[in-house]
Protein backbone atom coordinates (compact mmCIF):
# COMPACT_ATOMS: atom_id res chain seq x y z
CA UNK A 1 0.00 0.00 0.00
CA UNK A 2 0.63 3.79 -1.18
CA UNK A 3 -0.11 6.18 1.93
CA UNK A 4 0.68 9.89 2.24
CA UNK A 5 0.28 11.52 4.87
CA UNK A 6 -0.89 15.12 4.66
CA UNK A 7 -0.62 17.25 7.55
CA UNK A 8 -1.80 20.59 8.03
CA UNK A 9 -4.36 23.19 10.14
CA UNK A 10 -7.20 22.93 7.89
CA UNK A 11 -8.88 25.48 9.36
CA UNK A 12 -10.76 25.00 6.63
CA UNK A 13 -9.82 22.29 4.50
CA UNK A 14 -10.33 23.61 1.22
CA UNK A 15 -10.66 22.96 -2.56
CA UNK A 16 -7.27 23.10 -3.10
CA UNK A 17 -6.27 20.91 -0.24
CA UNK A 18 -8.26 18.44 -2.53
CA UNK A 19 -6.79 18.92 -6.34
CA UNK A 20 -3.55 18.87 -4.34
CA UNK A 21 -4.56 15.95 -2.80
CA UNK A 22 -6.14 14.21 -6.09
CA UNK A 23 -2.93 15.49 -8.47
CA UNK A 24 -0.51 13.69 -5.69
CA UNK A 25 -2.76 10.38 -5.49
CA UNK A 26 -2.76 9.99 -9.43
CA UNK A 27 1.15 11.15 -9.98
CA UNK A 28 2.38 8.95 -6.78
CA UNK A 29 -0.06 6.09 -7.54
CA UNK A 30 -1.49 6.66 -3.98
CA UNK A 31 -3.71 4.04 -2.25
CA UNK A 32 -4.68 6.63 0.43
CA UNK A 33 -4.17 10.11 1.10
CA UNK A 34 -4.55 10.66 5.16
CA UNK A 35 -5.82 14.41 5.83
CA UNK A 36 -4.29 15.18 9.00
CA UNK A 37 -5.51 18.61 11.17
CA UNK A 38 -2.50 19.16 13.24
CA UNK A 39 -2.73 19.84 16.85
CA UNK A 40 -0.36 22.20 18.40
CA UNK A 41 2.61 23.67 15.40
CA UNK A 42 5.74 23.98 16.96
CA UNK A 43 7.08 26.21 13.62
CA UNK A 44 3.53 28.16 13.46
CA UNK A 45 2.47 31.51 15.39
CA UNK A 46 -1.04 31.66 16.87
CA UNK A 47 -3.15 29.04 17.13
CA UNK A 48 -6.25 27.95 14.65
CA UNK A 49 -9.55 29.31 14.83
CA UNK A 50 -11.51 26.02 14.64
CA UNK A 51 -10.83 23.67 17.55
CA UNK A 52 -9.49 20.05 16.48
CA UNK A 53 -12.56 18.26 16.38
CA UNK A 54 -14.88 20.44 14.12
CA UNK A 55 -11.08 20.85 11.47
CA UNK A 56 -11.25 17.16 11.78
CA UNK A 57 -15.22 16.59 10.84
CA UNK A 58 -14.69 19.21 7.83
CA UNK A 59 -11.81 17.09 6.99
CA UNK A 60 -13.75 14.05 6.85
CA UNK A 61 -16.32 15.73 4.49
CA UNK A 62 -13.90 17.38 2.31
CA UNK A 63 -12.41 13.61 1.64
CA UNK A 64 -15.63 12.82 0.44
CA UNK A 65 -14.95 13.64 -2.81
CA UNK A 66 -12.26 10.37 -3.57
CA UNK A 67 -12.38 7.27 -1.97
CA UNK A 68 -8.44 7.29 -1.83
CA UNK A 69 -8.83 10.23 1.03
CA UNK A 70 -9.50 9.65 4.47
CA UNK A 71 -9.47 11.56 7.86
CA UNK A 72 -6.69 11.06 10.23
CA UNK A 73 -6.32 11.94 13.85
CA UNK A 74 -2.95 10.77 14.19
CA UNK A 75 -2.20 14.81 14.64
CA UNK A 76 -4.32 15.21 17.07
CA UNK A 77 -3.14 17.71 20.73
CA UNK A 78 -1.32 15.87 22.90
CA UNK A 79 -2.37 15.79 26.12
CA UNK A 80 0.14 17.19 28.16
CA UNK A 81 -0.16 20.38 25.62
CA UNK A 82 3.54 20.12 24.11
CA UNK A 83 3.84 20.92 20.33
CA UNK A 84 3.13 17.56 18.11
CA UNK A 85 6.10 17.07 15.80
CA UNK A 86 5.89 15.28 12.48
CA UNK A 87 8.71 13.57 12.87
CA UNK A 88 6.36 11.47 15.93
CA UNK A 89 3.27 11.43 13.49
CA UNK A 90 5.43 9.21 10.92
CA UNK A 91 7.06 7.51 13.59
CA UNK A 92 3.15 6.10 14.74
CA UNK A 93 2.07 5.87 11.02
CA UNK A 94 5.23 3.23 10.38
CA UNK A 95 4.13 1.16 13.34
CA UNK A 96 0.91 1.01 12.41
CA UNK A 97 1.63 0.01 8.66
CA UNK A 98 5.16 -1.44 8.47
CA UNK A 99 4.67 -2.54 5.06
CA UNK A 100 3.67 0.89 3.26
CA UNK A 101 5.22 2.54 1.14
CA UNK A 102 4.77 5.95 3.12
CA UNK A 103 5.08 9.37 2.04
CA UNK A 104 5.08 12.89 3.73
CA UNK A 105 3.02 15.59 1.29
CA UNK A 106 4.06 18.87 2.01
CA UNK A 107 4.21 22.75 0.23
CA UNK A 108 7.20 23.71 -0.84
CA UNK A 109 7.38 26.90 1.24
CA UNK A 110 7.91 23.75 4.16
CA UNK A 111 10.03 22.23 2.89
CA UNK A 112 12.22 24.54 2.72
CA UNK A 113 12.45 24.97 6.01
CA UNK A 114 13.01 21.02 6.95
CA UNK A 115 16.39 22.26 8.50
CA UNK A 116 14.12 23.51 11.80
CA UNK A 117 12.50 20.51 11.82
CA UNK A 118 12.63 18.03 14.65
CA UNK A 119 15.04 15.07 13.61
CA UNK A 120 14.75 16.21 9.88
CA UNK A 121 17.53 13.02 9.18
CA UNK A 122 14.58 10.96 10.78
CA UNK A 123 11.91 12.24 8.50
CA UNK A 124 13.54 11.76 5.96
CA UNK A 125 14.39 7.77 6.34
CA UNK A 126 10.82 7.42 7.97
CA UNK A 127 9.18 8.48 4.64
CA UNK A 128 9.46 9.42 1.00
CA UNK A 129 8.15 13.28 0.36
CA UNK A 130 6.26 14.56 -1.87
CA UNK A 131 7.19 18.50 -2.38
CA UNK A 132 4.18 20.65 -3.64
CA UNK A 133 4.69 24.05 -5.77
CA UNK A 134 3.56 26.24 -8.62
CA UNK A 135 4.53 24.71 -12.69
CA UNK A 136 7.87 25.58 -13.34
CA UNK A 137 9.44 26.02 -9.69
CA UNK A 138 13.11 24.07 -9.37
CA UNK A 139 13.23 21.73 -6.01
CA UNK A 140 15.58 24.09 -4.10
CA UNK A 141 18.05 22.16 -1.19
CA UNK A 142 16.13 23.25 2.37
CA UNK A 143 17.71 26.31 3.55
CA UNK A 144 20.48 25.57 6.06
CA UNK A 145 19.89 21.30 5.59
CA UNK A 146 21.78 20.16 2.34
CA UNK A 147 20.49 16.83 1.34
CA UNK A 148 22.56 13.56 1.00
CA UNK A 149 22.29 11.96 -2.56
CA UNK A 150 20.54 9.16 -0.87
CA UNK A 151 18.28 11.83 0.89
CA UNK A 152 17.38 13.40 -2.36
CA UNK A 153 16.17 10.77 -4.36
CA UNK A 154 13.71 9.98 -1.27
CA UNK A 155 12.31 13.90 -2.24
CA UNK A 156 9.88 14.18 -5.02
CA UNK A 157 8.58 16.94 -7.13
CA UNK A 158 4.77 17.65 -7.88
CA UNK A 159 4.39 21.16 -9.86
CA UNK A 160 1.08 20.47 -11.77
CA UNK A 161 -0.70 21.91 -9.41
CA UNK A 162 -1.59 25.85 -9.27
CA UNK A 163 -4.47 26.63 -6.70
CA UNK A 164 -3.33 29.64 -4.55
CA UNK A 165 -6.19 30.20 -2.29
CA UNK A 166 -5.25 31.89 1.14
CA UNK A 167 -7.08 30.18 4.33
CA UNK A 168 -6.85 33.89 5.97
CA UNK A 169 -8.41 35.27 3.12
CA UNK A 170 -11.14 32.59 2.98
CA UNK A 171 -11.66 32.55 6.82
CA UNK A 172 -12.09 36.92 6.57
CA UNK A 173 -14.54 36.53 3.36
CA UNK A 174 -16.62 33.55 5.45
CA UNK A 175 -16.41 35.81 8.53
CA UNK A 176 -18.44 38.82 6.27
CA UNK A 177 -21.01 36.01 5.08
CA UNK A 178 -19.66 35.40 1.83
CA UNK A 179 -21.19 31.63 0.77
CA UNK A 180 -17.29 30.80 -0.68
CA UNK A 181 -18.87 27.79 -2.61
CA UNK A 182 -16.20 28.25 -5.41
CA UNK A 183 -13.13 27.83 -2.64
CA UNK A 184 -14.89 24.77 -0.47
CA UNK A 185 -16.52 21.57 -1.46
CA UNK A 186 -20.01 21.35 -0.90
CA UNK A 187 -20.33 19.27 2.28
CA UNK A 188 -17.74 21.89 3.51
CA UNK A 189 -19.44 25.23 3.22
CA UNK A 190 -22.44 23.80 4.41
CA UNK A 191 -21.29 22.37 7.52
CA UNK A 192 -19.85 25.82 7.97
CA UNK A 193 -23.23 27.81 7.53
CA UNK A 194 -24.72 25.10 9.37
CA UNK A 195 -22.53 25.81 12.60
CA UNK A 196 -21.73 29.63 11.71
CA UNK A 197 -18.02 28.70 11.88
CA UNK A 198 -16.14 31.91 11.16
CA UNK A 199 -18.91 34.59 12.09
CA UNK A 200 -17.38 35.47 15.10
CA UNK A 201 -14.32 36.58 13.54
CA UNK A 202 -16.33 39.58 12.35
Amino acid sequence: MRVAFFGGTFDPPHRGHVAIAQAAADAFELDRVLFAPAGRQPLKDGHATLDFGDRLALSTMACASDERFAASALDAPREDGQPNYTVDVLTELRRQMPDATIFNLVGADSFNDLGRWREPAELLRLAEWIVVSRPGHVLDEPEGYPLTAGQRARVHLLDAVHLDISATELRARLAAGELCDDLLTAPVAGFIRAHGFYRHEL
